[in-house]
């Protein structure tokens, strides 16, 4: 099951054609929020390793058990910064939970291969496995 939002953008990746699709890959890649100041400095961020682009992540959870999640994309790689910047708008205000319950091939659904190589493709799959692996890894505000 997909977070509200999420689910939207599935359905309207999957509804477009393929150079709308690359389109809007581009426009949330100029969306993508810069990181926060107090996530600037090197290190605070994790990398993942499958990307063939420099992606960095970090997720971070308040009081309330709300996900903020946080991109380090270089605008010189729109494909995958437009994917940064549609994982932090359709997972923006989700749960820990809710999140992971996101099925790790989501994307597939979006109609991306058509305009994603398979190497993106697979850091796709990666990069939402980070951000599960991140999510497992904080204590629940519950345990704190």
């Amino acid at each position: 099951m997909l977070p509200a939002r999420l689910a939207q953008l599935v359905d309207l990746f999957a509804s477009s054609p393929r150079d709308i699709k690359v389109q809007a890959l581009i426009d949330y890649s100029d969306r993508l929020p810069d990181i926060p100041e107090h996530l600037a400095e090197p290190g605070m961020l994790e990398q993942v390793h499958e990307c063939q682009t420099p992606f960095f992540v970090t997720s971070e959870v308040d009081d309330d058990g709300i996900v903020h999640l946080y991109f380090d994309v270089p605008r010189e790689a729109p494909t995958m910064r437009g994917y940064a910047g549609l994982l932090s708008d359709g997972l923006s205000g989700a749960t820990v939970d809710e999140i992971l319950e996101v099925p790790d091939s989501f994307y597939m659904d979006m109609g991306l291969v058509d305009v994603v190589s398979q190497l993106r493709l697979r850091g796709m799959a990666a990069i939402i496995a980070k951000i599960k692996n991140q999510l497992r890894s904080i204590p629940s505000p519950s345990s704190m």
